[in-house]
């Protein structure tokens, strides 16, 4: 029997990635879409686990089925952990990815600590109950300017660590090996691995 799971994400690309690394367990990923479901979280956590926890939730409770959500963002030291998880709203609304690039950059001038790391947490929840988490990091500095023209978000200002080139220098293969996203996704399929065998 195949497990179907819904993943709480309008991504295409984070679907993709959901669907090749689950489908060596034998799991189906479906989106909101193909699942009749939409709902609209509200992200009110104060962190990455907590919002992705609320989006699987409702997504579970909407779908009856097991559903997997994320949330990630960038931290940077000199803001004080900023943008973090308002990564995707820094800024307002108004802008795109590359305004709130700017707009980072803008507020880390004449900043000389440039340390930073990308986070994600990864939380899926199961009708019966039953939640499994898991979370990844990659550190790294934020750039004096956007290099790179793959990605998304801030991947063009973000260096990683012992690599020097940013995100948008990497391939989609490159960063999924390394990413924060990649690490959680690598941990959470243990972790689903293990508990689908139980």
């Amino acid at each position: 029997m195949v497990e179907k799971f819904v993943l709480a994400t309008h991504n295409p690309g984070k679907l993709a990635e959901m669907r090749e690394i689950l489908s060596a367990l034998g799991v189906q990923v479906v989106s909101l879409e193909e699942a009749g479901v939409s709902v609209e979280v509200e992200e009110t956590g104060t962190t990455f686990s907590e919002n992705a926890m609320l989006k699987a939730k409702a997504v579970c409770t909407a779908a009856g089925l097991p559903a997997i959500a994320d949330d990630s963002g960038l931290c940077v030291d000199a803001l004080n952990g900023g943008p973090g998880v308002y990564s995707a709203r820094y800024g307002g609304d108004e802008l795109d990815d590359r305004g709130r690039c700017m707009l980072l950059l803008e507020g880390l001038r004449g900043q000389t600590t440039r340390a930073a790391h990308f986070s994600c947490a990864v939380a899926c929840v199961f009708p019966n109950g039953d939640t499994l988490t898991a979370e990844g990091r990659c550190d790294g500095a934020i750039a004096f300017a956007p290099i790179g023209t793959e990605g998304f978000g801030y991947d063009p200002i973000f260096l990683v660590h012992g690599m020097g080139k940013t995100f948008g220098q990497l391939s989609g293969e490159e960063k999924s090996a390394i990413s924060h996203r990649g690490k959680a996704l690598a941990a959470f399929a243990e972790k689903l691995g293990t508990y689908l065998r139980e």
